[in-house]
Order: structure tokens, then sequence, then C-alpha cells
């Protein structure tokens, strides 16, 4: 389908070049008409009238010119506008990403638990879940997700008994956390001995992670509103 500007600019290169075919048929009416006897005041009226008919069509034509920029320059503006609309979607979440990045898998600690000793000592919890997303965070990960939900700014990962909550969907382990970036610097980050997925492993939390070519990272599928806060103008 073609665009609106280029209908316009057809539409207007049709008028242009009716109006040249107009005046060609004039002006060759009157040179024939010059054969036949006639005043020359007469025939210096009708060149007089053809001079102002074609200073007025090029102002015509200049005005239509001015149109179509106009018109492009619009749909340049649309498209620029279009694309920081993108933008926004993509840096706030909303839009699927793709990319390079790691993958880091937390389990439960597998370990027999004897008597007296504390369940949740086992369990991966929320805060274990917040640690570890802040630290890919810092590491420059541009988009997270646990579990194929994205995490954003508005994103809660909170306890609900044995499970966690994640843009209020409940997950269990494994968690399966994707982060899109450097994958170098990431794991880089990720494994330095003072880091928490390093401290998760230490209490026996399973805990691995590997750099990938390619990941896909879902967008945020909640709503994102905002009832009390307003735009500051």
């Amino acid at each position: 389908m073609r665009s609106k500007g280029a209908q316009i600019s057809i539409a207007v290169v049709c008028v242009i070049l009716g109006i040249m075919l107009s005046v060609q048929f004039k002006t060759t009416g009157y040179y024939r008409a010059t054969l036949v006897p006639e005043r020359t005041e007469d025939l210096a009226a009708q060149i007089t009238t053809v001079k102002k008919e074609k200073e007025a069509l090029e102002q015509k034509a200049a005005s239509l010119e001015e149109q179509i920029k106009n018109t492009k320059n619009n749909d340049q503006a649309r498209a620029d506008l279009q694309k920081e609309f993108q933008d926004a979607k993509l840096s706030v979440g909303l839009l699927p990403v793709e990319g390079p990045g790691v993958r880091i898998t937390l389990t439960d600690n597998p370990k027999t638990l004897e008597p007296g000793e504390d369940p949740n000592d086992l369990l991966i919890h929320e805060d274990n879940l917040l640690m570890v997303v802040n630290d890919l965070k810092a590491a420059g990960a541009e988009a997270i997700s646990i579990n194929d939900q994205r995490v954003t700014a508005m994103s809660e990962i909170r306890c609900a008994g044995p499970m966690i909550v994640v843009n209020q969907v409940r997950i269990g382990p494994p968690f399966v956390l994707l982060a899109v970036g450097n994958p170098d610097v990431l794991e880089n980050s990720m494994t330095q001995k003072s880091g928490n997925l390093s401290a998760l492993q230490f209490m026996g939390i399973q805990a691995s992670i590997e750099k990938a070519e390619k990941l896909r990272i879902p967008g945020f599928k909640g709503i994102v509103r905002m009832d009390y806060g307003k735009a500051v103008k």
C-alpha cells in the first residue's frame, strides 16, 4: 500500500502536468491565430494574458513543491516519533528482546534434612532472587527475566508460601534467570567470590551460569498503569 506522502506526490505531479499541457494548448492556439490577420493590439493583449497565466502557474507549482516538502517533513516527523515510542517501550520492558547474555539456573539445596535443621535454610527465597537480579543490573544487564517473567521497574518479587511471585505469577524452582548484555562482563561479575551467586553456592544452593550467544527474553505481559503519579511538565 502506498504511503500517504507518495499518494500526495503522485497527485501533485498529475496536476502540474495537466496545467502544463493546458498552457501549451493555449499557446499553440495563439500562434495559429497569428496566421489570421488580427489587430496588433489584440495579439499583444493575448501575449500579456499568456505571460500572466505562466507566472500564476509558476507560483502554483512553487506552492505545490512546498506542500510536498512539508508532507515529507511530516512523514519523517511521524517516523521519528514512532521510533522514539518503540525505544521507550523497549527500555521499560514492554517488548521482547533478543541478544547475547547469560543463563543462570538456581535450584534448592538437595541435602537431606537432618533433625533440628530448618528446612528454610535449604530453599531459595525471594531475597536471594532479588540479590541476583540486582547484581545482574549492576553488571550492565539490559533485560532480565525469571522463568519467562520479565523483570521491570514495576515488577514485584515476593514470597507466597513455598512459591515465589513475580509479576503476580507464581513460580517455583528451578529458577532460570536470563540476562541480555555483554556475556563476558556478566559472567565475570556474577562469578566473583564476594558475589551473591557465590554466597548461594556456599549455602548449598545449586547455582550454574553459562554464556549464550542468543537469548530471547519476553516482554512484560502485565498492565502498566499509574493512578497517582503524573508527568511533570
